[in-house]
């Protein structure tokens, strides 16, 4: 199993340089950027100072999405960065949620996150892309040919099947080992009946951790389920509670929620986390010690995960790198040696 690290654009250039060194010199594999540009600073223009100090390390949003940028420019981006990073750059996508609520606008649907995956992947490959019907076709004439990745960010039915039929990995919010295998199984069976060979699918498991105290732990990892509860309660809005569309282990936790407040969206300190129990807390993320870390670990791999990825806005974060790098890295080392 991989690891990666998320950012979401408020730790200082400075500081998120060299936890990405922290990073590489400790077997993490990835870095990831939420782009959300009016929240917090620009994706792109971070993963490109980053790039310049890393030699290993891949870099990708997470998640990206088809609205707030033309997808030519979109594209270029990529292209840019594949030739700045030696080809260490891929594309984590998604609706668009918080970019786009803050703009006033809804996040877009499965099916132009699908076309979107398909006309930036071929741009950057060269190849020449109709995508709207008053831009005349592009071809970038300078792409070198980049096979670019792309993972889906899913948790509906109709986005997880697109990950599992379009996508090259899925990205799941989560650390839940039955629910991480409940989402994945739907989108490698999606991808299976769509005639493609799965068994290079990747999947994600991104959440925080805190290796420590129990009750810091949930002080500092809270705001995580009220994350993901808003994308559950756009699920639940969707499909309902009745059937299988959404787990009931999903809809159950979010009956006492009272709304979101996207401007503290992936805050700590926000003011929408009453109604999360510690439960909650404790299934999401990954807390305690380290015996604690490692065996949750083991149990996401044993259901498919094949990158966790450490969301890096709780606190301690050089703490948290350094703990990994040291601790449980290693053991994973061992096991694929």
């Amino acid at each position: 199993m991989e690891f990666g690290i998320t950012f979401k654009g408020d730790i200082s250039p400075k500081r998120t340089v060299e936890l990405c060194k922290q990073a590489e010199q400790a077997g993490f594999t990835y870095a990831w950027f939420f782009d959300s540009h009016i929240l917090w600073r620009e994706a792109f223009v971070t993963m490109a100072m980053c790039i310049e100090h890393t030699s290993k390390l891949r870099f990708s949003t997470c998640v990206t999405n088809p609205g707030v940028r033309d997808w030519s420019v979109a594209a270029s981006l990529h292209a840019t960065l594949a030739a700045q990073s030696g080809g260490r750059i891929d594309m984590g996508i998604g609706r668009g949620d918080s970019s786009r609520r803050m703009m006033g606008q809804k996040p877009l649907n499965v099916e132009t996150m699908v076309e979107f995956c398909h006309a930036v992947k071929d741009m950057v490959a060269g190849k020449e892309v109709a995508y709207e019907e008053d831009v005349k076709p592009v071809t970038i004439p300078w792409a070198e040919g980049y096979d670019l990745p792309v993972w889906f960010a899913a948790y509906g039915p109709k986005a997880l099947a697109a990950a599992g039929e379009h996508g090259d990995g899925l990205i799941i919010q989560l650390a839940d080992p039955w629910l991480v295998k409940w989402f994945t199984d739907q989108a490698i069976s999606a991808g299976s009946a769509a005639g493609r060979d799965m068994s290079s699918f990747k999947v994600m498991s991104a959440a925080p951790v805190w290796v420590g105290d129990m009750q810091k732990a949930r002080e500092q990892t809270r705001w995580f389920p009220a994350m993901v509860g808003n994308h559950v309660a756009d699920l639940v809005e969707k499909y309902g509670k009745a059937g299988n569309m959404v787990p009931q282990r999903l809809t159950d936790y979010i009956e006492g929620r009272k709304g979101y407040d996207y401007r503290h969206h992936a805050d700590k300190d926000a003011d929408h986390l009453d109604f999360i129990k510690d439960d909650i807390i404790d299934s999401f993320g990954v807390l305690g010690d380290l015996d604690a870390h490692l065996a949750k670990m083991k149990e996401l791999e044993s259901v498919g995960v094949t990158q966790f990825n450490i969301y890096l806005m709780v606190g301690d974060e050089e703490r948290m790198v350094e703990e990994y790098g040291s601790k449980i890295l290693p053991a994973f080392a061992k096991a694929s040696a």
